[in-house]
C-alpha cells in the first residue's frame, strides 16, 4: 500500500454554514406564531435539512478521497504484481528455452552414447574374432608341439629300450660264459642302467624261472597256443612298462618247449649266444 495520505477537506466553512442555517431555523421558530403555518414549517425543515447536509458534506468528501486513494494503492499493487507475473513469465520462458537446449544436448549425448556403444560392440566383435583366431593358432601350435614331444618321447624311449635289450643280451652272454667276475661286473652294470631307466618311468620286467605263464605279461617267440599250467623256463627278452602302462610283454621260453629234432641250430629269433634278438620286437611293440 502507498504511504501517501489523502488531503483533508477544510470543514469550518461547512460547519459555519450549518450553524447559520440552524440559527435561521431557530429564528423562524421563535418569530412564527403558533400554530405554525405551512410556510414557516417548511422553512424550518429546509434550514435544518440543508444545515445537516452541509455538516456531513466534508466528511463524505474525505471518505471518498480515502476510498479513491485506497483503490489507487490497490491498483498500483495489482500492477506491481502483474509486472512480477511478467517477470515470472519471462523466467518460465527462459527456463523453457534452457530446457529445450538441455533436451537437445541430451539427445545428442544419447546419439553419441549409441555410436560409442556400436563402436565398442564392433571393437569387441573384432577382438573376439582375433582372440578366437589366436586361440585356434595357439591350439594348433600346441597340438604340433605335443605331437613333436610324443614323437621325441617315442624315439628316446625306443633308443632306451634298445640299450636295455643290448645290456640284457650282454648279461645273458656273461651268464653263459661262466666267468664270475664278468658276470658280477655286467650284473652291476645292468642294475645301474635299469635304475637310470626307472627314473624316467621305464621299468624292465624280467620273469622269474618257474613262474606261471601270464598272457598279459608274457609272450612266446613264435606265438602259438600255450598249454594249461605252463611255466616259464627262461626269459629270452625283457618286457617293459612305461609309467605303469605295458609297452612290451616279456619274451619267455616255456618248460614244456622242445627244440626241433631235425636240426641242432637255435631258433631264428635267438642270437649266436642263445639269447633272443629283441631289437625288432621292441620296435614293433613301440610302433617304431
Amino acid at each position: 500500500m502507498s504511504l501517501l495520505t489523502a488531503p483533508k477537506t477544510v470543514k469550518w466553512p461547512f460547519l459555519v454554514g450549518d450553524a447559520l442555517l440552524l440559527g435561521l431555523a431557530w429564528f423562524f421558530y421563535t418569530q412564527a406564531a403558533l400554530p405554525f403555518n405551512g410556510v414557516t414549517l417548511l422553512a424550518c425543515v429546509a434550514c435544518v435539512a440543508i444545515g445537516a447536509v452541509l455538516g456531513i458534506t466534508p466528511f463524505i468528501m474525505d471518505y471518498r478521497t480515502e476510498v479513491r486513494l485506497t483503490e489507487s494503492s490497490e491498483l498500483a499493487s495489482a500492477v506491481d504484481q502483474i509486472k512480477g507475473l511478467g517477470t515470472i513469465a519471462a523466467a518460465v520462458a527462459s527456463a523453457t528455452g534452457k530446457w529445450q537446449s538441455v533436451h537437445e544436448h541430451a539427445t545428442e549425448a544419447v546419439k553419441s552414447a549409441r555410436q560409442v556403444s556400436e563402436q565398442m560392440s564392433a571393437e569387441m566383435k573384432a577382438f573376439m574374432e582375433f582372440f578366437e583366431k589366436a586361440q585356434t593358432s595357439e591350439r594348433q601350435h600346441l597340438s604340433l608341439e605335443v605331437d613333436k614331444l610324443k614323437r621325441a618321447e617315442s624315439d628316446w624311449l625306443g633308443v632306451l629300450v634298445h640299450i636295455l635289450d643290448h645290456v640284457f643280451a650282454l648279461h645273458s652272454a656273461a651268464l653263459r660264459s661262466g666267468q664270475q667276475k664278468t658276470i658280477d661286473q655286467l650284473t652291476h652294470f645292468q642294475l645301474a642302467v635299469r635304475d637310470v631307466a626307472r627314473r624316467v618311468g621305464l621299468t624292465p620286467l624280467e620273469v622269474e624261472t618257474g613262474a606261471p605263464f601270464d598272457a598279459a605279461k608274457h609272450q612266446l617267440p613264435n606265438g602259438g597256443d600255450v598249454p594249461e599250467g605252463a611255466r616259464v623256463a627262461a626269459t629270452l627278452a625283457t618286457g617293459f612298462s612305461f609309467r605303469g602302462q605295458m609297452i612290451r610283454p616279456a619274451m619267455v621260453q616255456l618248460e614244456q618247449a622242445v627244440a626241433p629234432e631235425s636240426t641242432g641250430e637255435p631258433h631264428a629269433n635267438t642270437d649266436a649266444s642263445g639269447a633272443a634278438s629283441p631289437d625288432r620286437t621292441g620296435e614293433q611293440e613301440l610302433g617304431l
